[in-house]
């Protein structure tokens, strides 16, 4: 008996010791997240009836009807008296059209986007509990930026998720690594993604490497803690192969940096190649992908929170002290 009990009680701590910290119960949150569809109703406006309908767009929509019109599809004010006729333009262009009928057929039922949503604001909610979550808008934005917010809304650009071998893509020259990331499953990630940068601004003081690489490692991090179940290739937008090589290649990644003195290097093209969006990253071969100083800040943000479990994540999300983050991790992969 009393070696049963000694097996059990090592079970239930080896099961407590690999228990994920993020992974919390949120059913107790009350949010009811809608999706509003303005990729729909800007195709009910026509020559016809704009006078009417456009005011009326105006007024559901708020800035944010505004900001799509000038930033997004770049076609004026919408108070301007040539707006209807440049709508009139955007809405009836023939690749418009067709990627109009391509979303209604992809984008039928929004419910499972909208399920996924609302559990990762759910979590949002659960640890700022002061914050509003932002209305959720669906766009449509002639292939411009994937997700477009502003302090009340984000706007889900649908003809960006179309899926990988969509051939609108193609005929766009659209980059195969970028393509690889267009599909309706990455929607959550990215929104939430977006969402923690526009609240928790880069330090524009902190100039050098390692700073981006913490800072975007600190946003992968907040993605893990609204999907804690969630699998990392999906987060950082791998493919799980190149997912793979990071964890492989890991400690020598981390000895070239410090071999060659990068990590406080503060040279823009420099940091754009560890940070920026790429088919690989050009220090490495060809089998690893872009974005490689994020894949390791998010490593040494995991390793920041392991290390200091009194580190709650508003406290992470405000500290812009990312060398000071780098020295309490004590991260230092082995090979």
């Amino acid at each position: 008996m009393n070696r049963v009990f000694l097996l059990v009680s090592m079970a239930l701590i080896t099961i407590s010791c690999h228990r994920n910290p993020l992974k919390i119960d949120v059913s107790g949150i009350n949010l009811n997240l809608e999706i509003k569809r303005l990729d729909q109703e800007l195709f009910t406006v026509t020559p016809d009836n704009a006078k009417v309908k456009i005011p009326k767009l105006r007024k559901e929509y708020g800035r944010f009807f505004d900001s799509y019109s000038e930033n997004i599809i770049a076609i004026g004010s919408p108070s301007d008296s040539l707006y209807p006729t440049y709508l009139n333009s955007f809405l009836s262009d023939s690749m418009r059209v067709l990627s109009r009928l391509k979303i209604d057929s992809v984008f039928k039922d929004m419910s499972v986007i909208r399920k996924k949503l609302e559990d990762g604001f759910k979590h949002y909610k659960y640890y700022f509990p002061q914050k509003t979550v932002p209305q959720i808008i669906t766009i449509l934005s002639g292939f411009n930026q994937s997700v477009a917010l502003n302090n009340e809304a984000i706007g889900i650009s649908l003809d960006n998720y179309l899926g990988a071998e969509c051939k609108f893509y193609s005929m766009l020259g659209v980059a195969q690594y970028k393509r690889e990331n267009m599909h309706s499953a990455k929607i959550p990630f990215d929104v939430l993604y977006s969402w923690g940068i526009s609240e928790f601004e880069f330090d524009e003081s902190k100039t050098n490497l390692i700073s981006n690489m913490v800072y975007y490692g600190k946003i992968l991090y907040f993605l893990d803690a609204m999907y804690p179940e969630d699998p990392d290739y999906l987060k950082i937008g791998y493919q799980p192969e190149k997912l793979e090589w990071c964890i492989k290649n890991e400690p020598g990644m981390w000895t070239y940096l410090i071999e060659h003195k990068l990590l406080f290097n503060t040279e823009r093209m420099n940091i754009v190649r560890f940070i920026g969006p790429a088919p690989f990253t050009s220090t490495f071969t060809n089998e690893s992908p872009g974005r490689t100083g994020i894949w390791i800040g998010w490593q040494i943000v995991k390793q920041y929170m392991k290390k200091n479990p009194g580190i709650t994540l508003p406290e992470l999300m405000s500290d812009n002290d990312y060398q000071g983050i780098l020295n309490k991790s004590g991260y230092s992969p082995d090979y």
